[in-house]
């Protein structure tokens, strides 16, 4: 099949949310009408018997809640599904903003009893920083919220993009009975089932035939008629091109655990989303049917498989053809490298592939020779840009709790910060090692991985220590003597680039007026996509 066939079959996107809207939940769901399980694991609680298929890691499994982006792909009809299932937590936020550079549309799930919530927001904006198409599923329809147009309401004023229903609600809470799809003409009549498909389809092309009076109670019929008018009425008609520029929204209504509105959801995308058409790198746009393999590396994650000890690197392909045993450069470091198994996933599952296309995401077996943000190419020395990297909002010193694993709380401490998850700063004398987070919940995470999965105790003491700023100076010699005089609150990042540990905003502005030929940097990567998305 040539590339540009294989591109257009292609559709690889991230549901995204804030906590408990039922992301992952419908990420199964997928999963299951795709054929990909035949039975969804429950998510519920940390004592639940099952757990979610995207949820692998343990501490996921006993706190109920994805702090990891999972990925997962699987054929739907005519058309290859790779779904990035990622973290809702704001702790987690840098994981999902780098998720979002590697998709090519994403679909945004909403509480339809809370509506529009603050992680909502922020990861709109990110979306909109890429003009990243986005459908929405309002969820949770079996419970009593939000009347529809009040939700429809706050999403266009709250999230600052036109919206355009696709289906419609029968019904909230208990007497829920369905959605009406208008954009394939049919009710769709669903019964509760939260592990397998169940559902009952019924053609309609024309809402006032009487046929309808079969399927509904008349007051039930009555009150869907008048609100497929008024949504007629009030809205435009969809404009395909306006979503795919991000400047429109499809909405969908349902229930992800009851399986209420996800097929219509998952056809209608299927259909509809966007195929690749490629990446920005820093000298040139990448496009997709471009017959010379690129790829970068979005995220990694040590440990995937514990029995193994595996460390895997998650690229994205962008363009070409990428095979299996052939020679692709590594550009940052500047030699060719061959990859004898990689992987495609079903969230831990994985499986060797012999060739991957534009739109696929493969697992790469990793040694330690790759870094977020990496490139592989035919032999262009290409860099891609959007790959973002914040800068820490809370440090602490790492302390070790059994000396006598000193050497495996290292390997840890370097392996887990090489995912992204933290940034790792060493102070010296003494080889002071300083973890930093944009959250809380990090450390917590941090501290069970490194137990579990390399069997060694830590703590991590708070420090007064108000933002790390990287430091730059056009002159080497001038960063040499900043670096020598403040030596007590100078440390290193992994990449032995110095970074200033400041204790105050005051200090901060001091320090920039004595020495204004230095620049201090809250983030690594000074782009202004990057200053952006750091505001969020």
């Amino acid at each position: 099949m040539p590339v540009s066939a294989e591109i257009a079959r292609r559709r690889t996107f991230a549901i995204i949310s804030h906590p408990d809207a039922g992301k992952t939940t419908l990420t199964e769901k997928f999963l299951l009408f795709g054929g990909a399980i035949q039975t969804a694991g429950a998510v519920k609680s940390n004592k639940a018997q099952k757990t979610a298929t995207s949820d692998f890691m343990e501490i996921e499994r006993q706190r109920g809640i994805s702090v990891a982006t999972s990925v997962m792909g699987f054929d739907y009809q005519d058309y290859r599904v790779t779904i990035l299932d990622t973290p809702g937590h704001r702790d987690f936020a840098e994981d999902t903003y780098r998720t979002l550079s590697a998709v090519d549309s994403v679909i945004l799930v909403v509480d339809s009893v809370k509506g529009v919530e603050a992680q909502t927001r922020r990861l709109m904006e990110v979306c909109r920083l890429r003009n990243t198409p986005v459908m929405i599923f309002v969820n949770k329809l079996d419970r009593d919220g939000k009347p529809p147009f009040d939700l429809l309401d706050e999403l266009e004023e709250t999230l600052k993009i036109r919206v355009r229903p696709l289906t419609w609600p029968i019904n909230q809470g208990r007497s829920f009975q369905g959605v009406y799809n208008l954009y394939s003409k049919e009710l769709n009549l669903f019964r509760p089932t939260k592990t397998t498909r169940a559902e009952h389809v019924v053609a309609v092309r024309d809402l006032h035939a009487p046929e309808l009076d079969a399927h509904l109670p008349a007051a039930d019929v009555r009150q869907l008629r008048d609100d497929v008018e008024l949504v007629e009425g009030i809205y435009d008609p969809l404009d395909e091109a306006a979503y795919r520029r991000g400047a429109l929204a499809p909405v969908f209504f349902g229930s992800a655990s009851n399986n209420f509105g996800v097929q219509e959801l998952l056809d209608t995308f299927v259909a509809l989303a966007p195929a690749p058409i490629g990446q920005p790198a820093v000298s040139r746009f990448v496009r997709a049917e471009e017959p010379a393999f690129t790829g970068f590396v979005f995220k990694i994650h040590a440990n995937l498989d514990p029995r193994h000890r595996d460390r895997i690197a998650f690229v994205r392909i962008v363009s070409g053809r990428f095979e299996r045993h052939a020679f692709y450069l590594h550009t940052r470091l500047g030699r060719k490298l061959r990859f004898a198994n990689p992987t495609t996933f079903l969230a831990n599952d994985k499986s060797v592939v012999d060739e991957a296309w534009p739109g696929d995401i493969v697992g790469l077996y990793d040694s330690g020779q790759f870094a977020i943000g990496d490139t592989l190419t035919e032999g262009e020395p290409l860099v891609f840009q959007g790959i973002p990297r914040f800068a820490p909002e809370i440090l602490r010193e790492v302390v070790n709790l059994d000396p006598m694993k000193t050497k495996q709380l290292d390997k840890g401490i370097r392996e887990l910060t090489e995912e992204g998850v933290a940034q790792l700063f060493t102070q010296q004398p003494g080889n002071r090692k300083i973890i930093g987070t944009v959250g809380e919940l990090q450390f917590d995470v941090l501290a069970f991985r490194l137990e579990h999965e390399y069997g060694a105790r830590c703590s991590f003491r708070p420090l007064s220590i108000y933002k790390a700023y990287w430091l730059e100076a056009e002159s080497p010699t001038e960063l040499r003597d900043f670096v020598a005089r403040r030596t007590n609150s100078i440390a290193y990042d992994r990449d032995q680039r110095p970074v200033l540990l400041a204790d105050s905003q005051w200090t901060v502005n001091a320090l920039k007026q004595n020495y204004p030929a230095l620049n201090f940097l809250a983030w690594n990567e000074p782009q202004e996509q990057l200053q952006q998305l750091a505001s969020l």
